[in-house]
């Protein structure tokens, strides 16, 4: 808390910014929300990324909140949309997939953070036109078969699915890449973006932590993908308390006699480790029946016939190669552009200049927004109107 820079208070109090070039150099614009004025823009310091600050009209002072999420990069200019929880914040000269971010002031990420942090929180999402395919969750006890299963989706559908990369703080073994196996990383790192809520289930392993970061489920959907994750009831749990919205399933043994039997024939392992992976599995299947975890168990007698269960969960059968998957739609907006809000569109009128002057209307529609910060906040959908210098020529796009 504290004051701004005279300069900012002396352009806030001018009117409001509306993305214009201020005095210093520097592009804000700005968004009203209750006592709350929201100032969004280039940073005075030079910095390349675009700053917050808020006006509490209820205490009559400047707040500089803690900021959660990639914040974007700076660029030619800003427009800022107030909705209920989060502001829209329209970008002015830059690539198409970087042209929609949220900043979110209210949200359920928000006020998890506040609380941790008992300070003033706001979060950046970027934008998404579209929905990605919801990820599946699959657990089940060690021997249950569930890793076969995958197999066998990923080998029926390999277009459709992807795997999440874990991120995990023990040194690479033998032939492991970066990325690739898994994303190495320093303790202290994941500890710091754990309590950020950037990952959606860890576990610490003999001293090493291994876990599945937001941001790695959301490259699979960015990449078209639905993803895939292969989790214990543990980490499933904690899948399920987060924002993400998935399918939770969970692959039973017919019995634990067979269970065992599939555990022994496997021979891998030692009598002691045997004994221990039933004990596990009896803990397991009890909690991933009686839990409320899961939106689905299934029986595992029959491999081929379990196969068939699970792609009709997922909709699949019936398919005989995988249906496409479209990845993120990109909407390209001029520089000159104004916005304006009905409900829950978002109209944005688009002008081009040359030989003769001509508009376009693109109206995007906010009311299906799902996911957030911080990960990707999806579900926007669009609708572009071509140039209507000479009248409205039709509808160009409809997502």
């Amino acid at each position: 808390m504290g004051e701004a820079p005279a300069l900012l208070v002396d352009d806030v109090q001018d009117g409001a910014l509306n993305g214009l070039e201020l005095k210093n150099g520097t592009c804000k614009t700005t968004a009203t929300v209750g006592d709350k004025m929201y100032v969004i823009g280039g940073a005075d310091d030079g910095t390349l990324s675009i700053e917050v600050q808020i006006f509490d009209g209820s205490l009559g002072e400047w707040v500089r909140p803690t900021v959660r999420g990639t914040k974007p990069v700076l660029c030619n200019g800003l427009s800022a949309v107030p909705l209920e929880d989060r502001i829209l914040i329209l970008k002015k000269g830059s690539k198409p997939d970087d042209r929609i971010w949220f900043l979110e002031i209210d949200t359920q990420y928000v006020r998890q953070q506040q609380k941790i942090l008992g300070t003033e929180v706001v979060a950046w999402s970027k934008g998404v036109i579209g929905n990605a395919e919801k990820p599946v969750v699959i657990s089940g006890p060690s021997g249950v078969g569930k890793g076969t299963l995958i197999s066998m989706l990923m080998k029926e559908f390999p277009s459709m699915f992807g795997f999440s990369v874990s991120h995990t703080t023990r040194a690479p073994r033998g032939i492991e890449k970066d990325g690739v196996h898994y994303h190495f990383t320093e303790k202290s790192i994941m500890e710091k973006e754990i309590k950020e809520g950037k990952f959606l289930e860890f576990a610490s392993v003999h001293g090493n932590l291994y876990g599945t970061s937001v941001e790695a489920v959301e490259l699979v959907a960015d990449a078209g993908k639905r993803c895939i994750l292969d989790i214990d009831v543990q980490g499933a749990r904690s899948v399920r308390a987060s924002t993400l919205e998935a399918i939770f399933i969970f692959i039973c043994p017919p019995s634990m006699e067979e269970l065992e039997k599939r555990l022994r024939d496997r021979g891998t392992e030692t009598e002691e480790q045997i004994l221990k992976r039933l004990r596990n599995a009896d803990a397991e299947i009890e909690q991933g029946k009686s839990s409320q975890i899961f939106d689905f168990i299934l029986y595992n007698d029959n491999l081929e016939e379990c196969h068939e269960r699970l792609k009709k969960l997922l909709g699949l059968d019936g398919f005989v190669t995988a249906p496409p998957i479209s990845g993120p739609i990109e909407i390209d907006l001029p520089m000159d552009h104004s916005v304006s809000k009905i409900d829950n569109k978002i109209i944005i009128n688009c002008i081009s200049s040359g030989e003769k002057e001509s508009k376009n209307l693109v109206i995007l529609d906010v009311s299906s927004l799902k996911g957030g910060a911080p990960g990707r906040t999806r579900g926007l959908n669009f609708q572009a109107i071509g140039s209507f210098s000479n009248g409205l020529n039709g509808i160009d796009q409809l997502s």
